[in-house]
């Protein structure tokens, strides 16, 4: 067999493979044999057919398959060896004339690849990136505090409504006369709340009313514009609410009054775990603790994206093999089709020059993933998702637990793969480019990473 590969513009590639019959030969004698050994052919034993009737039936595929497998082993073991960056998979080439393996061989067999570009990523201690770091102040602790209150709050029974009560009640549809519709909806126990009414005259109909009296109100004009509320106060399909605009009666038999919890050791406990925290100073110190550590994410992803855009601009604008590069995401994206792949395809090869940048910096710092890296991310991840719940102190277990769930999927293995190398990216190019550190607020860094 004979393989040659042309690269005369750097990044498209011409792969030449010539088959000879030697190549193959043994294989599909092989093959052959093994569909003799399990063949029922009428007529004869199993194993017992003549080989000349097994390769009229089986010969073609036999002989095409072991070409195909020939052929693309040896593309990925050239492109291996001579270490060839190769972007996607091979193509056939335009110009590849159709093989009739009818006849004797040689094949000759063209492959279009897409080859990176040559460039050389690298950092030193003269590199200078932004890094922001988030201010944890007073402002920001109590608003914490504060959710903290809210999440561990509860409903409470009240005789008058207040605003961001909840109310339940019996709705009866009237007449235009105002009195009960007969076969009408009736509602028992209906559930509303009347700040989140959408007018505002019928939002005052609530104003100061109290436990036992009823209300008249239109559902039509409340929601003029939210067919589902309706349909789900009403408890009818969405179709059948333009047949009810009339007014309803609504008879108050529950008023529920949000109460948000104490600040207290009895929060501080469901907070951080019994005993853990003694008194509201330290509740607050170890809020903006944790706050601090939270943020530290999120100023290394940041960090991430100003490292991007900094080696993008230091290496500065790339050549790829376009054309190729389209037909190869096109049949990447056959449910899609061309239209898609021509409008995404600048964004795609941002993304890939990132790539490639990305892996000679990882390179460059001996960035390894190991197993148990990408485990200790999906625990992470699974921290910091319980933490936006208000739970600070998850068992270990749990974390196991929720992050054995996550690497049972190979797509999430892939992502947390990405992320772990990000991560180690981030700590490892820290130690390298001199940071020209700032100190932000919260809602200031907010809008720097909305604007990336």
């Amino acid at each position: 067999m004979k393989v040659s590969f042309e690269n005369p513009d750097k990044v498209n590639g011409k792969m030449t493979i010539v088959v000879e019959e030697n190549d193959y030969k043994d294989e599909v004698e092989k093959a052959l044999k093994s569909y003799r050994k399990r063949a029922n052919v009428p007529g004869f034993r199993q194993g017992q057919a003549p080989m000349s009737m097994i390769k009229r039936q089986f010969g073609a595929s036999v002989k095409m398959d072991a070409i195909n497998k020939l052929v693309g082993d040896n593309i990925y073991k050239y492109v291996q060896d001579n270490k060839i960056q190769m972007l996607g998979q091979p193509l056939p080439a335009k110009e590849q004339e159709p093989q009739d393996l009818e006849k004797e061989a040689p094949y000759t067999f063209n492959f279009d690849i897409a080859v990176a570009p040559e460039f050389k990523a690298e950092l030193t201690s003269k590199d200078k990136i932004d890094y922001y770091t988030i201010d944890v102040d007073d402002k920001l602790v109590d608003r914490q505090v504060d959710m903290f209150a809210q999440r561990a709050g509860k409903y409470e029974k009240a005789e008058d409504y207040q605003k961001n009560d909840m109310l339940k009640g019996d709705l009866r549809e009237l007449n235009e006369d105002g009195t009960a519709k007969e076969d009408g909806i009736v509602v028992e126990g209906a559930v509303m709340m009347p700040e989140y009414i959408k007018v505002e005259d019928q939002k005052k109909l609530f104003d100061g009313a109290k436990l036992g009296d009823v209300i008249t109100f239109n559902p039509r004009n409340a929601y003029p514009d939210n067919d589902t509320e309706i349909s789900s106060l009403l408890k009818i399909k969405k179709e059948e609410v333009a047949e009810h605009t009339g007014n309803f009666s609504y008879q108050i038999t529950e008023i529920s009054r949000f109460t948000k919890a104490e600040v207290n050791q009895e929060l501080f406990d469901g907070v951080y775990g019994k005993d853990e925290v003694k008194d509201e100073k330290d509740f607050r110190k170890k809020i903006a603790e944790g706050m601090a550590e939270q943020f530290k994410t999120d100023s290394d992803y940041k960090f991430l994206l100003d490292l991007r855009n900094y080696m993008a601009e230091k290496i500065g604008k790339l050549q790829f093999p376009d054309e190729l590069l389209k037909r190869v995401m096109v049949l990447n994206n056959k449910e899609r089709g061309e239209e898609f792949v021509n409008a995404h395809y600048d964004e795609s090869i941002k993304q890939l020059q990132w790539q490639l940048t990305r892996d000679q910096l990882a390179k460059a710092n001996d960035i390894k993933v190991e197993e148990a890296d990408v485990k200790a991310t999906a625990k992470e991840q699974a921290r910091v998702q319980f933490a936006q719940y208000g739970m600070q102190n998850v068992p270990e277990e749990y974390l196991e637990n929720y992050a054995n769930e996550l690497l049972k999927k190979q797509e999430n293995v892939n992502s947390l793969v990405d992320q772990t190398i990000d991560m180690k990216l981030v700590a490892a190019v820290k130690k390298v480019v001199k940071l020209n550190e700032k100190s932000v607020s919260l809602d200031d860094f907010n809008k720097l990473v909305e604007a990336k």
